[in-house]
């Protein structure tokens, strides 16, 4: 029995001790991965997986995720479907939340922990503004723009953990009265803004983003922020919701500021409608910034010539450009990035624009008339952070790329 107990009260350390590192470092997300020796763990630094530590006995991996399922109130027993959950730790004088995910392996189980800090979500909310996010200063002057419309709808769009949810809340935050009243329908609500009535989706209890938005409408907002549109139910509902004198302030999963367009319609949505609803999209990214204490100048040789060309430039560029590479040093854990920064393509709509995408023109057209009035691609703000010595070749062609 005492090798048991020996046994529970280190694993129940390296639980505790592993989120309290993982908390220390900044982390956004923990991974735990199993293999045939053991289990390793890795954190999520600044969007960039980096391994932490490993577990080389599986008897200990298996304790370690079965640990996790207790916290979560998960079936321990269930080894063969994925299950979801969350918990609530104390650490460092501030209330952490953990939303769990367990996934079977063909070496057991893999766990991610996605952690919430809270108090800092709560305290940033109350300076939560556009210019903290890092945009230049035409993407803010653009965005802010279509924050401040009397009607319509504002599309954020990006892959998961590119910053969408946080660039609509600091949108709403800017742009927000004493005079308005401003509902926000979240899945789940992330930050906490006075002033704002904000309602958690709920979708065990059928409590979903179309069912809420319509209640939403009864209760005479001015603004509305809608977290995620996620089917055609919900998007139909938005843009009614946009096209009746409501600003309606969303998200939609898509590559790019094009490519939103192509969505919608394929949801079944009036093409003719969408566009009279829509005042812009904003398609953004978050891109690694070289940490400034161990970055080093690239020699033009070292440079990877099929990658600058993959990203649209010319050999004789690499002259002209001041290139850096990442070293790693202890301020930023050995990875040579420390913070991240966000880049955006900005989509504002005008009449021609509503023209074409309504008479459905090649999105070649579409995008040729775009960028001639003033639309910068995600993929050359990105070789700006470049051409400033901010970031790496490697790094932007990781978040964006030419098409």
């Amino acid at each position: 029995m005492a090798s048991i107990s020996q046994t529970d009260n280190a694993v129940v350390r390296l639980v505790d001790s592993t989120l309290f590192d993982a908390l220390q470092v900044g982390a956004s997300d923990i991974h735990l991965e199993t293999d045939p020796s053991g289990l390793t763990v890795k954190y999520r630094l600044d969007g960039a997986l980096n391994q932490a530590t490993k577990i080389d006995t599986l008897a200990m991996a298996d304790q370690m995720i079965s640990r996790i399922k207790v916290l979560a109130e998960l079936d321990i027993g269930e080894r063969r479907i994925p299950q979801d959950g969350r918990f609530k730790v104390n650490c460092l004088g501030k209330s952490i939340d953990l939303r769990v995910s367990i996934m079977p392996s063909v070496y057991g189980e893999d766990a991610v922990l996605r952690l919430l800090d809270r108090s800092t979500l709560t305290s940033q909310s109350q300076q939560l503004t556009l210019e903290t996010l890092g945009f230049d200063k035409s993407t803010l002057t653009q965005i802010r723009r279509l924050a401040k419309a009397p009607y319509g709808m504002f599309l954020v769009t990006g892959p998961t953990g590119s910053g969408k949810t946080t660039t609509l809340y600091a949108a709403l935050t800017e742009s927000k009265t004493e005079e308005e009243k401003v509902i926000t329908i979240e899945d789940p609500v992330e930050y906490k803004l006075d002033g704002v009535l904000q309602i958690p989706v709920n979708e065990k209890k059928g409590f979903t983003f179309a069912k809420g938005l319509r209640s939403i409408l009864r209760h005479d907002p001015d603004k509305i922020m809608v977290g995620e549109i996620r089917d055609a139910d919900t998007a139909q509902v938005a843009v009614q919701s946009a096209l009746t004198g409501h600003l309606v302030f969303t998200s939609v999963h898509a590559n790019n500021a094009f490519d939103v367009l192509g969505r919608f319609l394929h949801m079944g949505i009036d093409p003719y409608t969408f566009v009279s609803a829509l005042n812009g999209v904003v398609a953004q990214r978050l891109v690694r910034m070289l940490c400034e204490h161990c970055k080093q100048p690239m020699l033009s040789d070292e440079a990877d010539f099929d990658l600058f060309q993959s990203l649209g430039h010319e050999h004789t560029d690499l002259q002209t450009y001041p290139l850096f590479k990442p070293v790693g040093c202890s301020h930023c854990r050995g990875t040579g990035y420390k913070g991240r920064k966000a880049i955006a393509e900005v989509l504002l709509i005008d009449d021609v624009l509503r023209d074409k995408i309504a008479n459905r023109e090649p999105m070649q057209t579409i995008k040729a008339y775009a960028l001639s009035k003033g639309t910068v691609p995600l993929l050359e703000k990105g070789m700006q952070l470049v051409r400033a010595g901010r970031t790496t070749l490697d790094e932007v062609s990781r978040v964006a790329f030419s098409n």
